[in-house]
């Protein structure tokens, strides 16, 4: 593998890292393989180790949409991260995706290159749906992963694959990355790991598709500063904690940059139903009590009107603004 490659597959790994609203950092090694990443997500921190090259065509006439990667540059068995998460992947810089396979059948192999495969068909449905599965005729199950979903897949890499050992788990499974409704009577049979596995795999995927179609009806750009520079996150209007009444809705959603987001979510500032933002004073003031102030001016000098979706069919709810208001802020405030 040219250096130029290694370095378009550990740039695709921190980004796909970065794109769920991780930190993540290589850790500098001497060796090609594994890479190794810190990565902290919602306050936790976990380590990575993937072993990873580039998918390519299989070469087979008889297979013409198989795709594989092969294992140069490492010795069997493959080292384990003993304090964290061991991954082996495949990645196709043209879609973006990656292909995951199960590691603990192919940690040991014979001496080589040995090479492992994935269908081209499971690349296209992970683009499509986050997560897609393909069982090999030795019973070896692949997983399609869009970069989105690839910490999910890092954390929960071994009952994903174990997933294929029962057709009725892994049709479950494919519902859940599309996104469609669950029932807990469904989950009921499942052996308690899977279960939850399935249930983020619910949250991951409806989280995923509620970031990207925000994101793409703001038009990447923050509503406030209207600043773009791959810094927008996409916000519930009512938040999560709010319960039922929340829901994963892109009229339930607005594009913000991370320090208005974390002004928004903590009610430092707020949105009215005329989609003015405005700063909460009494938040301010309790800054300005504990000498927390500084630059207060400066970030309340881009609150106003925000920037809308053309599309009226996309943008805020009313309904979601007066029931977060209610949720974060004191009587009073408004």
């Amino acid at each position: 593998m040219t250096t130029s490659r290694r370095g378009v597959i550990t740039r695709a790994i921190l980004d796909a890292f970065h794109e769920v609203g991780a930190t993540a950092v290589q850790v500098p090694e001497p060796a090609a393989h594994p890479r190794k990443y810190l990565v902290v997500r919602d306050g936790r921190q976990s380590s990575v180790w993937a072993y990873c090259w580039s998918l390519t065509p299989g070469g087979r006439p008889s297979l013409p949409n198989e795709y594989r990667i092969q294992m140069t540059s490492v010795q069997s068995p493959l080292a384990m991260n003993p304090n964290g998460y061991t991954v082996l992947l495949g990645y196709d810089p043209v879609r973006e995706v990656f292909a995951g396979y199960d590691i603990s059948r192919h940690s040991t192999f014979t001496s080589g290159s040995p090479s492992v495969q994935i269908d081209n068909t499971t690349l296209n449905q992970a683009l499509q749906n986050g997560l897609s599965f393909q069982v090999k005729s030795n019973d070896d199950t692949v997983v399609g992963i869009r970069s989105d979903l690839l910490l999910f897949y890092c954390e929960n890499a071994p009952t994903l694959h174990e997933l294929g050992e029962d057709p009725t788990h892994l049709a479950t499974a494919n519902r859940a990355a599309r996104s469609e409704d669950i029932s807990d009577q469904e989950l009921q049979p499942l052996p308690q790991q899977r279960q939850l596995v399935i249930r983020e795999t619910a949250r991951w995927s409806r989280s995923s598709s509620f970031r990207k179609q925000v994101l793409s009806a703001y038009d990447n750009r923050c509503a406030v500063t209207r600043r773009k520079l791959d810094l927008v996150d996409a916000a519930h209007i009512l938040p999560v904690e709010a319960g039922s009444r929340s829901i994963d809705h892109v009229r339930n959603g607005i594009a913000l940059s991370p320090t208005y987001h974390r002004a928004f979510d903590k009610g430092l500032i707020f949105l009215d139903e005329a989609m003015v933002m405005h700063l909460n004073e009494d938040a301010a003031n309790k800054l300005t009590a504990q000498g927390l102030h500084a630059g207060i001016d400066g970030f309340a000098a881009h609150l106003g009107q925000i920037h809308l979706p053309y599309s009226s069919d996309l943008r805020p709810d009313p309904y979601f603004i007066q029931q977060a208001n209610e949720y974060r802020l004191p009587l009073g405030v408004l």
